[in-house]
């Protein structure tokens, strides 16, 4: 497996299904069409459409050795995906924005699977997931910035890689969703606390 892709190219069909909830792209292990189907909640015959979709955009590949005559069994061809070229979502906005799409409602699945699988995990893991925000009020540099810092700290850590297989006893696969989401028409909070657009009544 590769170690990453990054795109420089949305190919067609590269949208919400062909890159679907619930698939993750970086994960080493395969699936075939039924499993895919059962997740997405889809005919196997889409199912196997949108795998066939996926290796033709170079996601996938077939998994000769899980395969049989049934069913063929595909998997990821590389580790993680970047889309880091500016300049992508005004060449082809359409499939730039389809693919994101997709891809932020495959964070959405994991954050609910991971909630409705918290009651029976064990208390250490309870004790330390985490699902938090913080509204901050930035400049695209500090933003860009902030953004730097965080990967920096998230890469000293240990990669859910074939490599870390001698990883100690009790470590598991955890996931770490980074967002940085710019909302430019948010107003700016006054001192009291409340912001310029509140919906009420001054005291008299």
């Amino acid at each position: 497996m590769a170690p990453e892709n990054r795109l420089t190219h949305c190919p067609a069909g590269a949208g919400p299904r062909a890159l679907p909830p619930g698939v993750d792209p970086r994960g080493p292990s395969g699936m075939g069409a039924t499993r895919l189907a059962e997740l997405l909640s889809v005919n196997s015959g889409t199912a196997r459409y949108h795998l066939r979709q996926l290796a033709a955009a170079g996601f996938v590949e077939e998994d000769t050795e899980r395969g049989n005559a049934r069913e063929r069994w595909w998997r990821s061809v590389h580790q993680s995906t970047w889309l880091d070229d500016p300049e992508l979502a005004e060449r082809e906005p359409e499939a730039t924005m389809a693919y994101l799409n997709s891809v932020a409602a495959t964070y959405t699945l994991r954050v609910q699977r991971t909630i409705n699988e918290l009651p029976a995990m064990p208390r250490a893991w309870r004790n330390s997931w985490d699902m938090s925000d913080c509204t901050l009020r930035l400049t695209p540099e500090e933003a860009a910035s902030l953004r730097e810092e965080l990967w920096a700290v998230i890469t000293r850590y240990r990669r859910d890689t074939p490599e870390a297989a001698g990883a100690p006893e009790g470590a598991e696969r955890v996931s770490v969703i980074s967002h940085i989401l710019p909302e430019l028409d948010a107003p700016v909070r006054r001192a009291d606390g409340r912001s310029d657009s509140a919906i009420g009544f001054e005291p008299s």
